[in-house]
């Protein structure tokens, strides 16, 4: 028997007899808040989600199918342990359960046309053309699907006990960022390799958090504080799930993933409390493939000649359009990603293209036996020993108990191979790319005093290639040495910090123009009010707003300077999945620092960039469109929304509507470098796709202490009174109590 309560936020707390009845509920629980979000995750991991979203799913639909992701994830589920297994199964038992009641209850899936329903999806390991015995066309067992919701619209498709598992791969095949490998194999091949580095940044694609720990000499309570906030694309409804999980086993609170068993990043039991970042850590290769076609076969040239590849076609569906072909071609290596735009090589009917290698598909281990394992701990040695099964993505962690222990170490899989594997792209017919034991022991530190991780080249960075700038991972320690004493509510000083330590390379720039002739009065007004300005990137800045309009004209200066006229058009030689990591633009943004601060690329001088800056003054002061525009103004957030095609209208929402007291696209504070890292993409768009997907204190002395909050809200629902309700205090920087009394709880009787 199992129950779900509610607090005053919606957020579920569920109570059962043991950790399968448990993960029932939780999988139920989440169909019934979330159920158009899991959705579209399974179609996204199982790479149908074209059939329902229309032909822009489609560039990642053809990459999910190519890298196997979901015949990975079913390769997981068999190698797991029967315990494992069997308790991942109870989630999707519970998600099957809910998902009746929970498409019911989301307009999505009546939006789309009536002739969209239910589309056929492949097998895991099948080819589309010969379905596994016992499954239908679409690749899972056949269900009695309710006939008058697939006319109406569509029909949510059956979990497989491996979905969850997918789910959590297609999140985080990018996580390693291995699409760099071809930015920097271009840029070295252009520019040469010595300005690889000049580039090196937290890429457009990357995904991180900040994350501290004050050990409990430093606290009011005399008990540890854990606190942070992971960085991701805001999604609506948001990534993070607000939940408890409780049986007479383990009783914990923490952010869960929509459509994924337990509470794998971020976590409080009660005794000990657990949360991560992303560790930056290179542990996905590409090699280049020479593939030759004949008598029906495809062959692949290895380090011992030539081997044969597997290789079969899907067909990917998209509301309305025709159907797409996709070659599905695997090597020795890994699972063919894409073609090289070098074309034919002139060996015959030899090609070349990319595979990529990564440690789930290798190993067939996604480090799902950690996750139960977290559920018990009691202790961070419970914790320690939790994370020895971790293995996808590969983390930086800090935990601490009540008892005084702390915990700072990396937890993952990455595997021992030669260092070019980890900074280019390597040819698989040479010998000595292949991949060795997994690295171990994996990097920890002894926590004296605050300790901070923010994705910087710290205890991880023997392990990965290109680090965040150190610029967050400062700025927090100096706030944190700034009193001698923390509570849990003194935590949101920190979240929201806005103070932008990167901007001095180009307010120095500007500087430095003051013995320049021809400065225009109006140049001269705007690059003094910069110089007055307090760097902080707050919303209702004006002066803020000065420096992003003035940077984001440096910056499309730059990308257009002749000087990196040979990088202008790599994003259009890739598939699109990968071409965040190859426009220029985007990288020049990130870069933008070291590249106003640098004399090695050759037409860049000090002379060129001081006479670039200019010019950029002078046209941003010319068009004098900055009076009373506030960073606000432009630093607007663009979550991702998941519509079917043809899209239902996204709803408007003002200060008075039932979902939420706060418009969805408000204006943000914060920047990318800030501990507030609200993400835009300057010289392309001020406003803020990524930025706290959550932000949590656990505090040590009393869990009912500890603060969390989410974008949006806890529930996916349109119309829920749940659905919104966080959003305002997101937007504020502010937080909500953890809840833990029972008696204060009230029971869903749904």
């Amino acid at each position: 028997m199992n129950n779900v309560y509610r607090d005053a936020w919606g957020i579920p707390h569920l109570r059962a007899g043991d950790p399968y009845e448990l993960a029932f509920a939780q999988g139920r629980v989440t169909a019934l808040d979330r159920a158009w979000q899991i959705e579209v995750e399974r179609r996204r991991a199982t790479g149908t989600s074209a059939a329902v979203l229309g032909p822009d799913a489609v560039p990642w639909d053809r990459f999910a199918r190519q890298a196997r992701l979901a015949d990975t994830a079913e390769r997981c589920l068999h190698a797991l342990d029967d315990d494992t297994a069997r308790w991942v199964s109870a989630y999707v038992d519970g998600v099957n359960a809910g998902l009746p009641e929970g498409a019911r209850r989301a307009p999505e899936f009546t939006a789309a046309e009536a002739d969209q329903h239910d589309v056929a999806e492949p097998a895991a390991g099948h080819d589309v053309a010969e379905p596994a015995a016992g499954h239908d066309g679409a690749g899972h067992e056949a269900a009695g699907h309710d006939v008058a919701q697939a006319a109406a619209g569509v029909v949510p498709g059956r979990w497989e006990p491996w979905t969850p598992m997918a789910i959590w791969l297609s999140h985080h095949i990018l996580f390693a960022h291995f699409p760099a490998k071809l930015w920097r194999e271009a840029v070295a091949e252009r520019l040469g390799p010595e300005a690889v580095a000049l580039f090196a940044h937290d890429g457009p694609g990357t995904g991180g958090s900040n994350g501290w720990l004050v050990p409990a000499d430093r606290t009011a309570t005399g008990a540890a504080l854990i606190a942070g906030d992971p960085h991701r694309f805001i999604e609506d409804p948001g990534f993070y799930q607000q939940i408890r999980l409780a049986c007479p086993e383990f009783d914990v609170v923490g952010l869960a993933v929509p459509g994924v068993p337990g509470i794998a990043h971020f976590g409080h039991a009660g005794s000990v409390a657990w949360a991560i970042t992303n560790a930056m850590a290179d542990y996905q290769d590409l090699y280049r493939e020479r593939l030759r076609h004949g008598d029906g076969r495809v062959e692949a040239l290895g380090p011992d000649g030539w081997r044969p590849c597997t290789a079969h076609v899907e067909v990917v569906e998209v509301a309305g359009e025709a159907p797409v072909e996709v070659e599905v071609v695997e090597t020795e290596r890994g699972p063919v990603v894409m073609a090289d735009a070098r074309g034919e090589t002139g060996r015959g009917r030899v090609r070349e293209a990319l595979s990529l290698r990564y440690p789930p598909r290798v190993l067939r281990d996604l480090g799902f036996a950690a996750l139960p394992a977290l559920l018990r701990a009691k202790t961070v040695a419970d914790v320690d020993r939790a994370l020895d099964r971790w293995a996808e993505p590969v983390n930086v962690v800090l935990a601490a108990d009540t008892d005084g222990g702390l915990l700072h170490r990396v937890a993952g899989t990455v595997p021992v191979r030669h260092p070019d594997n980890a900074l280019r792209v390597v040819p698989a017919w040479e010998p000595g790319h292949e991949w060795g034991d997994r690295h171990a022991p994996m990097p920890r530190r002894e926590v004296r005093g605050v300790t901070v991780m923010a994705n910087e080249r710290g205890i991880a960075a023997p392990l990965g290639v290109e680090f965040a700038p150190p610029h967050r991972a400062d700025r927090i320690r100096r706030l944190l040495d700034g009193s001698p004493r923390w509570s849990a509510g003194d935590m949101a000083a920190v979240h929201t910090d806005t103070l932008l330590p990167g901007a001095g390379a180009l307010l120095d720039l500007l500087e430095g123009l003051e013995g320049l002739e021809g400065l225009s009065p109006e140049a001269v007004r705007l690059r003094d009010r910069l110089s007055a300005w307090d760097r902080r990137m707050d919303a209702g800045s004006t002066g803020a707003a000065a420096y992003a309009v003035v940077r984001a004209e440096v910056v499309r200066r730059l990308a257009a300077h002749p000087a990196l006229a040979p990088l202008a058009g790599l994003a259009a030689e890739v598939p699109e999945v990968f071409r965040p990591w190859l426009a220029l633009t985007p990288r020049v943004a990130y870069a933008l620092e070291g590249l106003l601060t640098t004399d090695r690329l050759p037409g860049l001088g000090r002379a060129a960039l001081a006479d670039l800056a200019r010019t950029a003054l002078e046209d941003v002061a010319a068009r004098d469109e900055l009076t009373g525009v506030r960073w606000g103004d432009l630093h607007r957030l663009a979550p991702w929304r998941a519509l079917p095609s043809p899209a239902i209208s996204p709803p408007v929402y003002d200060a008075g509507s039932v979902d939420g007291a706060a418009p969805v696209e408000a204006g943000l504070a914060g920047d990318h470098d800030c501990v507030l890292s609200t993400s835009s993409v300057p010289g392309v768009t001020h406003h803020c796709a990524r930025g706290p997907a959550a932000r949590y204190v656990w505090d040590l002395a009393r869990r009912d202490g500890s603060l969390w909050i989410v974008p949006f809200g806890a529930s996916g629902v349109p119309g829920d009174p749940h659905r919104r309700d966080q959003h305002p205090l997101w937007l504020r920087g502010e937080l909500v109590p953890v809840v833990t009394d029972w008696d204060r709880l009230t029971l869903d009787p749904t």
